[in-house]
């Protein structure tokens, strides 16, 4: 490595058992022990069944050694997983540890890094307390449920020195050609860009579930964390291993709903295209129809405008024509816009090698990963904008430098109340 597991590893402030040192685990066939990567992940629902396992069990230099999950079903289910993989591969295997507390796991001297799949709710405190354990962290989209925890999550990446990789997946090209899309627009092809569509999903409402039993197994109170108080639903977490996405991500106290879900992707493809990934919209406008659930309007200091609406995906008009870019879709008019190969001369960003894979070759070279933590903190504070316009339904003017309401009085806005002992973390 780049750097010493010794100088990536800071002391943890909570003092918990730890298991074998990572320098004490595998085999010769995959690198050498001391050489990996010592993950732990938090989260084990179905994101993390059936794409987080399956990526890093799959990665030659890095070793899962613990898991956090409030639902005992899909904890064990996530430690089978492991010890499996690793029995079949042949390699020496202490064990996989187990927790529904995330600060157990962030505790541990023994992890580099972590990987956090839980509900939107549960993104921003375990990410900010990671970094200051010294952990390098693989956060899910949508990075944050408030502005408030994005800029915080900035904030603690930096001053800890931290590798932060947002799950905006499609900047690795995992669905399509977005990488391509992004360098045609920069290079020029469209002229100047005057107006975005982003197609995404409508915002969150208010959770009005009513109860049911709660079953023995699950970490209810943990589950909701910083969110109200309120009796179990089986929608918001579904008992045991499931094939779906659960709908919690439909109610405000968990998520921005479809909104920030999609357009966690979207709207981020688009700040990249627009080279807006340190910045962000000046003023946000909501449709005139107060039931309306798209139309909001974006408006950048350069003139350009997002839209919240329209087909699937992005759509770029410029000077000289309109880019489409969706998964599985890259077209223009005219066609040669994107059918023409880029020159010598023109934008190419960097090829990403897959979007863990990324994610751990930056920790070893520290070098900023393709979704950098503000890129995506950057990203969701403009739907978080968008969705705090639909539910006002007023203009908000907003400052991308200072992450603030030039008008004070807005500013509370940033933020919603807590459930204690959950406050936002300090630095």
């Amino acid at each position: 490595m780049t750097i010493t597991r010794r100088q990536v590893l800071r002391t943890a402030t909570t003092a918990v058992p730890t298991i074998a040192a990572a320098a004490s685990l595998g085999t010769t066939t995959r690198a050498a022990p001391s050489n990996r990567i010592a993950v732990g992940l938090i989260g084990c629902g179905k994101m993390a069944n059936d794409y987080h396992l399956p990526q890093l069990l799959r990665q030659p230099d890095v070793q899962l050694v613990a898991v956090c999950e409030v639902d005992r079903a899909r904890r064990e289910h996530a430690v089978r997983k492991v010890e499996n993989a690793y029995s079949k591969g042949k390699r020496t295997f202490q064990g996989c540890q187990q927790t529904f507390d995330f600060r157990e796991l962030i505790g541990r001297q023994d992890i580099d890094a972590v990987c956090i799949a839980t509900p939107d709710h549960w993104h921003a405190t375990p990410l900010i307390e990671a970094c200051k354990a010294g952990k390098d962290v693989y956060c899910e989209k949508p990075l944050t449920l408030t502005i408030a925890e994005a800029q915080r999550c900035v904030q603690a990446a930096r001053k800890f020195q931290r590798i932060v990789q947002t799950g905006s997946q499609q900047r690795s090209n995992v669905f399509g050609k977005f990488r391509q899309a992004v360098e045609i627009i920069r290079s020029g092809r469209l002229g100047a860009i005057h107006r975005v569509t982003v197609g995404v999903g409508a915002p969150s409402v208010t959770c009005d579930l009513p109860a049911e039993p709660l079953e023995a197994g699950l970490a209810w109170d943990m589950w909701l964390g910083q969110a109200p108080s309120r009796p179990y639903h089986s929608i918001l977490s579904p008992r045991g291993v499931h094939n779906h996405f659960p709908a919690w991500r439909n109610y405000r106290e968990y998520s921005g709903g479809g909104h920030t879900d999609m357009g966690a992707h979207h709207y981020d493809i688009a700040q990249w295209a627009l080279d807006m990934d340190r910045s962000g919209p000046v003023q946000i406008i909501p449709p005139a129809d107060p039931e309306a659930t798209t139309g909001v309007r974006y408006l950048y200091a350069n003139g350009t405008e997002i839209q919240h609406g329209g087909p699937s995906g992005c759509v770029f008009h410029g000077e000289h024509g309109t880019l489409r870019i969706d998964r599985g879709i890259l077209q223009s008019d005219p066609p040669e816009l994107v059918g023409e190969p880029l020159g010598q001369d023109d934008v190419h960003l960097p090829v990403s090698p897959g979007h863990h894979r990324n994610w751990l070759d930056c920790i070893r070279s520290r070098k900023s990963p393709v979704a950098d933590v503000e890129y995506g903190a950057r990203t969701v504070t403009v739907i978080h904008l968008g969705n705090l316009a639909y539910a006002q339904q007023r203009t908000l003017d907003w400052n991308p430098a200072t992450w603030r309401f030039p008008d004070a009085a807005d500013n509370h806005l940033l933020d919603r109340p807590r459930r204690d002992p959950w406050q936002l973390p300090q630095l």
